[in-house]
């Protein structure tokens, strides 16, 4: 293996254990500092995982010579502040979904990367795994033919109404949270639709007690080659569901949970010949993410994201919630 990455986390977020120290682990990297607001609460994340040491501030972590990737899964108004802090230090950055509060400012992040060199990429860790990719591999066979609809479900139990996902300041909302993973895996289907998807309405629901947040919202997008797709989010929703459905001409490909594919790896085929179901394998999306991030890195190795699919997700967010009569989340005064 090449020189493990040297990474630091910004912020004691509860993700982190799955999303980057579990992986970190798994493939030999170092996480060798975190930050956190109260030092304390640092100082029992990085006993709790193993983590080398504490710096004392978001700034002083980036600053560190020690430290070349930095982890940021802070709260979404504040992954545009820090990508852009990180980005000037000369980091590479991988940050949490997604990359910014609104579109203005995910072009900022682009062009802060594009300035520092580094490889800067967004957290859709779902598109590393083999069951997002069996997808696309079903679709691209022409088993179940042209693409007609495709259907992507991402919704959640409501947090708590202290969470600050449900805060506008801090940019929350059911669309920032899950519905950024329902319109990019409609925008991933590009290559099997003539072309990106564009927006053709949106409806949404607010949630109570939180003027300008979205509980839910809707999405419907057409593709230039005639299909139709159906971007759904809700976030505070009876159960747990992250489905995507690709329908064709002549059969259609289910995966159950395309988010959290080491919860449930399986992806459904149905034709005209029957039925079959695949098992993909139950290894964290987030560890093949982290790999493909660090062979970027490490060997130039081509990504299927970098600044330029933030900021045209972060578009079609923000188009999302203008068609559904909400406003772009803003960015951190």
């Amino acid at each position: 293996m090449s020189e493990p990455l040297r990474i630091g986390i910004l912020g004691a977020a509860r993700i982190s254990g799955a999303s980057l120290i579990g992986p970190a682990r798994a493939t030999g990297h170092r996480v060798v500092a975190v930050a956190a607001r109260d030092r304390s609460r640092a100082e029992a994340y990085a006993a709790e995982h193993g983590v080398e040491r504490v710096a004392g501030s978001y700034a002083e972590l980036i600053a560190d010579p020690e430290v070349e990737v930095v982890y940021n899964p802070l709260a979404n108004g504040l992954h545009g502040p820090w990508n852009l802090a990180a980005l000037a230090a000369g980091k590479h950055v991988l940050s949490e979904k997604p990359s910014a509060s609104n579109a203005e400012e995910a072009a900022e992040v682009r062009e802060a990367a594009a300035k520092a060199g580094t490889v800067f990429m967004e957290a859709f860790h779902y598109l590393f795994h083999p069951v997002t990719r069996r997808l696309h591999e079903v679709l691209a066979s022409g088993e179940i033919g042209e693409l007609r609809h495709v259907e992507a479900m991402v919704a959640i139990q409501a947090p708590a109404d202290t969470d600050p996902r449900w805060s506008l300041p801090l940019a929350g909302g059911a669309v920032m949270d899950l519905g950024c993973y329902s319109l990019h895996a409609l925008r991933m289907l590009a290559p099997w639709a003539g072309g990106a998807p564009r927006l053709v309405s949106a409806r949404g629901g607010q949630h109570a007690g939180a003027p300008g947040v979205d509980e839910w919202l809707d999405a419907d997008l057409a593709f230039p080659g005639g299909a139709t797709g159906s971007a759904r989010c809700h976030m505070a929703y009876d159960r747990l569901e992250m489905s995507c459905r690709i329908i064709g001409s002549r059969g259609e490909v289910l995966a159950p949970n395309f988010v959290l594919p080491h919860r449930d790896d399986r992806v459904v085929v149905r034709t005209g010949d029957g039925e079959r179901t695949e098992r993909l394998g139950t290894r964290s999306s987030y560890t093949y993410q982290l790999e493909a991030f660090a062979d970027r890195v490490r060997g130039g190795a081509p990504l299927p994201l970098d600044a330029d699919d933030a900021v045209t997700t972060m578009t079609l967010i923000d188009a999302a919630y203008r068609a559904a009569g909400f406003e772009p989340r803003p960015r951190m005064s």
